[in-house]
């Protein structure tokens, strides 16, 4: 169902729904998931006590300047998100419809922008560029990553589109349902023009997804940012992040997201997304996995909800399991995770050849992503490195 005005239009539906032309992270994988044999992801985080305690470092502080963005006194170590920033509408009841939820909290929130955020808390040095619109809710969101020692310095306002708006919610049934609010949002019209190239060649490492690859002009932004970041020898870090109803078909978005696959150094992707990727072969087949690894790559994560996360580089490969949590809200685990991981490998990039220190950091950032899901809200419930490190001492005492 689409209803459209002359400002905005909204589209409402459920995960097992085809629905194009949406500009939003949080739609879940669609019908593929009937082909494929894939375990159901509980809301809990499994955990395995492990005797020794992980080492982990943490990046320089954040300090404000005077034109109110935010800058970071190791630059060497920064990481720089690009994609899309919006705000999540969150029920304040769980297991309801849309529909029969009675109230809802507003939580910021666009994948690079929850890793951004992500990588601040935990004490790292990021940046975010992205579009939002030139209204309350972009000026909120703007303010939202100074408050959170995020460099903003990237993010531009669109004067003639709105920021994006997205309603989520887990019903009791296990479907996510959502009602997206766009036509077209802010986001999609990022320029190359508009591109802060200086940040990005100055980055560690420069993270994105594949949602701005659905649409013009951003698409173009998105390829040149990745092409400057590339020449600059800036690590390339990408989470696919597949929404499929926002693709014009399943095969537009197994190419457009495949696209771009042999030029990232750092891939993290789910099980259902390796699932759809390979056309409905078995993700827990490593050898299935291997078929994704193309010969530049340095590390291939696979996340797995309650089992943690397994890892592939051409030297080693394993698995690291999580930590036990009651689950509130899912959304934004896979990108704590992500933040978790890319804030110990931008501080040392030398963990992708020890697999002792990789599998410390990993098990940091399963930690990260089971946080993330005890609060409602993707920014919001990000956690503190304080708070990481708090739980793993529970977890082993």
């Amino acid at each position: 169902m689409a209803l459209h005005s002359t400002a905005l239009s909204f589209s409402c539906v459920s995960l097992n729904s085809q629905v194009s032309g949406l500009p939003n992270r949080l739609l879940g994988p669609s019908s593929f998931h009937r082909r494929c044999s894939v375990k159901s992801k509980a809301a809990v985080f499994s955990s395995k006590s492990e005797a020794s305690f992980p080492r982990f470092r943490v990046q320089g502080k954040a300090f404000e300047n005077n034109n109110g963005t935010v800058e970071k006194d190791d630059s060497s170590n920064l990481v720089v998100c690009f994609g899309e920033m919006l705000i999540d509408f969150v029920p304040t009841a769980s297991g309801l419809s849309l529909a029969e939820a009675p109230a809802f909290k507003k939580a910021p929130g666009g994948a690079p922008a929850n890793v951004a955020v992500g990588i601040a808390r935990l004490g790292g040095a990021s940046a975010f560029i992205g579009k939002v619109g030139e209204d309350e809710f972009g000026y909120m969101l703007a303010d939202i990553l100074r408050q959170n020692n995020v460099n903003n310095e990237g993010m531009r306002f669109d004067p003639g589109a709105r920021t994006a708006l997205a309603f989520v919610t887990l019903r009791k049934d296990g479907e996510r349902e959502f009602m997206f609010y766009r036509n077209p949002s802010a986001d999609m019209l990022f320029e190359v023009s508009e591109l802060d190239l200086e940040l990005i060649k100055k980055a560690k490492i420069f993270h994105y997804g594949s949602i701005s690859l659905i649409t013009e002009p951003c698409k173009s932004a998105h390829i040149a940012a990745t092409i400057a970041a590339k020449e600059a020898g800036v690590i390339l870090s990408y989470d696919p992040n597949l929404r499929l109803p926002l693709w014009p078909s399943a095969e537009s978005a197994r190419q457009g997201i495949l696209s771009i696959w042999n030029t990232a150094d750092i891939i993290k992707v789910s099980e259902e997304e390796i699932c759809f990727l390979t056309n409905g072969e078995d993700p827990y087949d490593d050898n299935v996995v291997r078929k994704l690894y193309h010969p530049n790559l340095r590390l291939l994560l696979v996340t797995e909800g309650q089992e943690g996360c397994r890892y592939y580089t051409k030297e080693f490969s394993g698995s690291v399991e999580g930590l036990k949590v009651e689950s509130v809200d899912t959304t934004g685990a896979g990108d704590a995770f992500v933040a978790g991981v890319l804030s110990q490998l931008a501080v040392d990039t030398s963990l992708l050849q020890d697999e002792t220190r990789l599998r410390d950091a990993l098990r940091f950032a399963n930690a990260c992503g089971a946080l993330t899901v005890t609060e409602r809200g993707a920014i919001p419930a990000l956690p503190t490195r304080e708070t990481v490190l708090d739980a793993l001492l529970k977890s082993v005492s």
